[in-house]
């Protein structure tokens, strides 16, 4: 198991590790600050440099073959590391922060557009929404809806609820084709103060302002009920 730092600390650029495993793809450490892929977000690239300077480049970070691990993937002829050995693990941090600036704006966005949510995909830079909506939407009034969120300024914090209060408030799940994971008693919430609140796993910023300002680069129409709306940063 490993000691997933990113979960209370988005903001943790880098911690002190130990090599536990060593997979046929990767290494696991005791703890991490590396987001691995998953709920739409890519994982983390970023270094493990050891005690005595030797820097291994990690190409991607994705979940481990057990809950709660993270797999570190090394980036092709990287140096070899083995199980004991102390390393400092450090994320790219503007690619990171440009995720986490994206991933929260999609959350702006399912505010923006209440429908439910079919699909999704937060990249560096740019990211989309997939609802389930009949109607057609109007990309100058979904844009101008997202600058005034993120003109507010509002926080965003992480909280938790036991699997049993999710399930009774179904409303909190957007997503139709991902449900947030249960079994482990509880469920990850990230609110946008007064703006929104459903499970999240991801890593976000402190305030939407630092999201800056957005466009709505297209509305497509991927089916009969199906609105895709591709966002970016201006």
């Amino acid at each position: 198991m490993t000691e997933l730092l990113f979960r209370e600390d988005s903001y943790l650029r880098s911690c002190d590790a130990t090599v536990v495993a060593i997979e046929p793809n990767g290494l696991i450490l005791d703890r991490t600050v590396f987001y691995p892929t998953g709920g739409g977000q890519p994982g983390d690239s970023g270094t493990l440099m050891t005690a005595d300077g030797s820097v291994v480049p990690i190409a991607e970070a994705r979940k481990g073959p057990t809950p709660d691990t993270v797999l570190h993937i090394p980036a092709p002829d990287a140096p070899s590391l083995a199980v004991g050995d102390a390393v400092t693990a450090s994320i790219d941090w503007e690619r990171r922060h440009r995720l986490m600036r994206m991933h929260t704006l999609l959350h702006l966005l399912s505010a923006a557009v209440p429908f439910p949510v079919t699909g999704g995909q937060v990249s560096d830079g740019k990211g989309r929404l997939d609802f389930d909506a009949d109607v057609a939407l109007d990309k100058d009034t979904v844009e101008r809806a997202l600058n005034d969120y993120v003109a507010q300024a509002k926080f965003v914090s992480v909280r938790w609820i036991t699997d049993d209060e999710l399930a009774a408030r179904p409303e909190l799940v957007k997503t139709m084709s991902v449900k947030p994971p249960t079994g482990a008693g509880r469920v990850r919430l990230l609110e946008v103060d007064g703006i929104d609140l459903q499970p999240c796993g991801g890593t976000h910023v402190r305030s939407i302002e630092e999201i800056g300002k957005v466009r709505v680069d297209k509305i497509e129409s991927k089916g009969a009920k199906n609105r895709r709306v591709v966002v970016s940063f201006a």
